[in-house]
């Protein structure tokens, strides 16, 4: 049976610089297996942590604090001839344009040319579902700045991966109903973008509350003032323990 862990590479927001770009890489056995995200500072401590490089990735959203990185992902997979090509993006389909517009689609990549941004990559589009390592993995809209724009992400029965969203209590009524951790976007105060600290006590039942760990706030501060009101409050770096997940797994060939 596998060891499976959640690795915590950032928890601010946009702004919280030192708290790191909100990013996580689930873990198999203490090695990296699928990296959630891929901000700037966030890139920087998965380096730190593993030594390397992500080899694949999931994309909630094309806010820069979250795909910053690619562009130095980018460099370092196409000047490496055992990388090139090979490192998975899984993309949600009404994602991928989005991205292509905000990181891909700067002309010339390469000051030299001959270079693509998705040469260095595997791009796998997705929908409401996806496949990486012979593990089925959910992915779900959630409400972040325009509808289609944003999602989560769910191991059935072991996290589930809220990205930056406001309240989604029927979503989660149904993609985190197996016992998962719950990573939930929140911060001391709420915008019409991501939650805060009343709105998550006002729209998520008690048992729910209990198996959620929160990230994306503003401070070291803010961090403090909702572990006080009872919550469990990501940390940069941290790494939290989950349950062997009980998602669909392929036989073998």
């Amino acid at each position: 049976m596998a060891a499976w862990s959640l690795r915590l590479h950032g928890v601010g927001n946009a702004s919280a610089v030192e708290l790191g770009s909100a990013m996580a890489s689930l873990e198999r056995d203490g090695r990296p297996w699928l990296t959630i995200d891929c901000g700037a500072e966030g890139l920087t401590a998965f380096e730190a942590a593993y030594g390397q490089l992500p080899d694949a990735v999931f994309i909630t959203h094309v806010h820069l604090d979250h795909v910053a990185g690619l562009e130095r992902l980018f460099v370092s997979s196409y000047f490496d001839p055992q990388r090139r090509g090979r490192v998975r993006l899984y993309v949600p389909a009404p994602v991928v344009p989005l991205l292509q517009r905000r990181v891909a689609d700067y002309p010339n990549v390469l000051a030299e040319g001959g270079a693509n941004f998705w040469d260095a990559f595997q791009l796998v589009p997705v929908g409401e579902a996806f496949w990486h390592d012979g593990i089925r993995l959910e992915v779900f809209p959630v409400r972040h700045h325009w509808p289609d724009t944003a999602f989560g992400l769910r191991l059935r029965g072991s996290v589930v991966w809220t990205g930056d969203t406001r309240p989604i209590p029927e979503m989660l009524a149904r993609y985190a109903d197996a016992g998962e951790l719950v990573a939930h976007d929140c911060g001391l105060h709420g915008n019409p973008s991501h939650t805060g600290l009343d709105d998550l006590e006002r729209e998520y039942p008690e048992a729910l509350r209990q198996r959620m760990v929160l990230y994306h706030y503003a401070s070291a501060a803010d961090a403090s003032a909702m572990a006080a009101r009872g919550h469990r409050v990501a940390r940069p770096g941290e790494l939290l323990g989950l349950a062997e997940p009980t998602a669909m797994q392929a036989s073998p060939p």
